[in-house]
């Protein structure tokens, strides 16, 4: 009995030896892990409250990425990855107890600070990664990716040959009472072609204490909108002067005026939906192509009309005009005239009689051809006059168009919603 009993209190003196050392060893653990997990335990998710109740933010870096401009509806959808910094006293540890300068913790388990963008219509934030750096002073360091959409009232007056800056404006969610303020480093821009449109630079500075403002430079390419837009109407224009060449008295030239008119409509009607919207400076390449619009309508309507006056040899005409009554008169009697000498009879008494219509309707066909050159000859050159009237203020008309296109400044107002 006595045995039994020895063995029983060796046996709860080595259990409880046992638990003594296991509790010693875990308050000696020393390890990086177990650091992260001491540090995890705090269950410091809510924003570090100091005595001036302001967290400071620092952005050392941020790196700007244009994904897409919107021409049609003036939007910029760009990209923003930047580190943030900040310090969280109570994420600080003893260096003598824990040898190390840095430790990873999830991002889920502690506080970070949120960064939007002021102007943009949609903004979202995600981590990069789902881990952080904390330092033994207890600075964080993080690093976040922001996909914004921006409305941009880009000036497009001179589209295709646009220049304009877009502005991004960022901040932290408070800078009153217990909020955060931020300072950037610096910024850097990668990746700036894309479609029509590149990135040339951007720069950053501060409006005010609280926001920090990315100035995006953009210009549009204009090689594919000149090829798509420009070029089209002006071969168009060319190739109605070119028709000018057609004879007049012919219908090709009125058919082929159609459907030079009839190509540049569907022209518009397809580009509709490339074309740039409307903004405070409206795209001035709309007036153009409504200018060559009425150029080709005008330029169809006087080949029809001189097409006309090439018939009856002026410019008031109806379809019962005199012009055509004394025509119909004088067909009439040139068939008569016809009708008689289909008749010849050997009557002398008639025979001078004979002579008289035949001259008569001889000197009538000779009087209407001349008549007829007369009106053709008015015709040719009204026809000259307005192709070299046309040539001129077309000509004009472009050189004077690209000029507007490629030096006219339009100002706007971008930082009107910071006012």
């Amino acid at each position: 009995m006595m045995s039994q009993m020895q063995h029983v209190w060796r046996a709860m003196l080595l259990w409880t030896l046992l638990f003594v050392e296991q509790g010693n060893t875990t308050e000696n653990c020393t390890t990086r892990r177990c650091l992260a997990n001491n540090l995890v335990n705090k269950k410091l998710i809510t924003q570090p409250q100091r005595d001036n109740c302001s967290e400071y933010i620092f952005v050392p870096i941020i790196e700007y990425q244009t994904i897409k401009v919107d021409t049609k509806n003036l939007r910029l959808v760009c990209r923003l990855d930047a580190i943030i910094e900040w310090t969280d006293d109570d994420l600080y540890w003893d260096y003598s107890v824990y040898p190390y300068n840095e430790v990873i913790l999830p991002v889920s388990k502690v506080w970070t600070p949120d960064i939007f963008v002021t102007n943009g219509i949609s903004s979202t934030t995600h981590n990069s990664f789902r881990d952080l750096i904390v330092y033994s002073n207890g600075t964080l360091r993080h690093r976040v990716v922001i996909a914004a959409e921006v409305n941009c009232e880009f000036n497009l007056f001179n589209y295709p040959f646009a220049e304009d800056e877009c502005p991004v404006v960022i901040q932290t969610w408070s800078t009153e009472g217990c909020g955060t303020t931020m300072e950037v480093g610096k910024l850097d821009v990668y990746d700036g072609s894309h479609g029509d449109w590149e990135t040339l630079d951007a720069y950053l500075h501060s409006p005010s204490n609280e926001k920090y403002l990315i100035s995006v430079i953009l210009k549009i390419r204009q090689q594919n909108p000149f090829i798509t837009l420009m070029l089209p109407s002006i071969l168009i224009i060319l190739a109605d002067m070119v028709s000018f060449a057609l004879p007049l008295n012919c219908g090709e030239r009125n058919s082929f005026k159609v459907t030079l008119v009839l190509s540049f409509t569907m022209f518009l009607l397809i580009l509709n939906d490339h074309l740039p919207g409307d903004s405070e400076c409206s795209p001035v390449i709309k007036t153009h192509f409504c200018v060559c619009l009425v150029m080709l309508v005008v330029s169809m309507l006087v080949s029809m009309v001189l097409t006309r006056v090439a018939q009856d040899g002026g410019l008031i005409f109806c379809c019962f005009s005199r012009g055509a009554k004394a025509a119909n008169k004088q067909e009439e009697a040139d068939r008569e005239v016809a009708g008689d000498i289909s008749v010849i009879q050997i009557d002398n008494s008639e025979e001078n009689q004979m002579y008289r219509k035949v001259i008569d309707f001889l000197n009538a066909i000779k009087a209407r051809e001349v008549d007829s050159d007369r009106k053709q000859a008015l015709a040719d050159r009204l026809d000259k006059i307005f192709f070299w009237f046309y040539f001129i203020v077309g000509t004009a008309y472009f050189c004077a168009m690209i000029t507007v296109m490629v030096k006219y400044d339009c100002n706007v107002n971008h930082l009107e919603f910071l006012d």
